[in-house]
């Protein structure tokens, strides 16, 4: 049996779930790897929105995006991710199959620049009652700061509270690796 790092397992449900044509959204930008990757799999007639409040992090993605030439399926906002419902149009809403978080901090950048668990959470509100049944969220958890230790309690804490006939949570981490590796929650709309 083939168990998935957790970065491989997230792109192989990413592929499960989207379609060409879809949308999807990268809560956290970072990079870019995550924003390249959703332009792949929505085409050119999907949409991605990107989010994040780092000059830098918008920089990164911008080059990676132009440099496969998919920068046109991609907006990107210089936002948080709690501003979700601001930024994305109402109509777009039910194309949005699924959404992407990698908690933390930028790779490479400020590491004093963190998410938060209160804005990671309203966001998760947002999506909660904005996406459609069978939409999924994908949220890497980075807990091996403290910062991250605290966003993860609070984070844990939200999505034991949910209702489970709305939205179905899952757990897949590694348990017997050392240094805090980061593990991912899977939400799942329900109809």
């Amino acid at each position: 049996m083939k168990y998935y790092d957790i970065l491989p397992f997230v792109h192989h449900l990413l592929s499960q779930l989207i379609q060409p044509g879809d949308t999807a959204i990268d809560a956290t930008a970072g990079n870019g790897h995550d924003t390249l990757y959703l332009a792949s799999l929505v085409g050119e007639k999907g949409r991605v929105h990107s989010f994040d409040i780092q000059e830098q992090a918008l920089t990164n993605t911008t080059q990676k995006l132009q440099e496969h030439e998919v920068y046109s399926r991609v907006n990107l906002h210089h936002a948080g991710h709690e501003q979700l419902k601001k930024k994305i149009d109402q109509e777009e809403w039910p194309q949005v199959k699924a959404a992407i978080f990698n908690l933390g901090y930028l790779p490479g950048g400020d590491k004093s620049i963190v998410t938060t668990a209160d804005t990671t959470i309203t966001a998760l509100q947002t999506l909660k009652s904005s996406l459609s049944p069978g939409s999924v969220i994908l949220l890497v958890v980075y807990h091996g700061h403290e910062e991250g230790k605290q966003e993860r309690d609070e984070l844990m804490s939200y999505v034991q509270s949910l209702n489970p006939v709305d939205i179905q949570v899952a757990k897949y981490e590694f348990m017997n690796q050392t240094n805090n590796p980061p593990f991912l929650l899977i939400m799942e709309r329900k109809g």
